[in-house]
């Protein structure tokens, strides 16, 4: 008898312990489902450029100049990104239109210039992930079409495109499942493009560095 009603009395704690922890889930809220970055992405960027643009003179007699560039760009992106737990790493590609320029006065009515007419990357990136919120770091190749330019008298503009390397970083902001916004700071660095250029002017080597910031738009499909 004494086991009986033992056994009888821990089978209605355990009832009671089971009813008790329904309710107490029952009340609790569900915690939301953290955003997940794994996916393919398109979109638009945006943005301002600065940087500088060194110029020597070769065959045909030396000399230097170095204008001071800056402007805007715009251009589009497509990426894809991996996540895992709070990594995310993934691959760019953009390619934007330029009216970064600028141009140096040598002497009176000897003015040297510079102008990026596009350039684009194709970059890895890798970043840490807190819901919707995204922090990373890219780098990778750059490329761009570059002008050089130079007005005595006589006038020529002259483009090539230029191969060089690239790193910023960024954070980016999911404002809904499919829709993302960000901001992104970028060095370009092109290296040195050498010019053969008109027989009145002089042979030149150009090397061009830019800073940008941009805001960017995804559409994550």
């Amino acid at each position: 008898m004494r086991h009986s009603t033992l056994a009888s009395a821990g089978f209605l704690i355990l009832l009671s312990g089971r009813a008790f922890a329904a309710d107490a889930s029952a009340d609790l809220p569900m915690t939301a489902p953290g955003f997940d970055w794994t996916g393919y992405y398109a979109g638009l960027q945006a943005g301002y450029g600065w940087g500088s643009s060194d110029i020597s003179g070769t065959e045909g007699g030396p000399f230097a100049a170095s204008p001071d560039l800056d402007g805007g760009f715009v251009g589009g992106h497509v990426a894809g990104l991996w996540q895992f737990n709070q990594a995310v790493i993934g691959a760019r590609a953009e390619l934007n239109y330029s009216s970064i320029d600028g141009s140096a006065l040598l002497e009176p009515g000897n003015a040297f210039g510079t102008k990026i007419k596009w350039l684009g990357s194709v970059d890895a990136e890798a970043g840490l992930a807190v819901d919707r919120w995204l922090i990373y770091g890219a780098g990778g190749v750059a490329f761009a079409g570059i002008e050089t330019s130079q007005d005595a008298g006589p006038s020529f503009a002259k483009t090539r495109t230029s191969a060089g390397w690239t790193i910023g970083a960024g954070v980016d902001y999911a404002l809904s499942n499919n829709i993302v916004v960000g901001a992104q700071y970028r060095y370009y660095d092109f290296g040195t493009e050498h010019f053969d250029v008109p027989d009145d002017f002089s042979d030149r080597d150009q090397d061009v560095k830019l800073h940008t910031l941009g805001v960017n738009f995804s559409y994550k499909f």
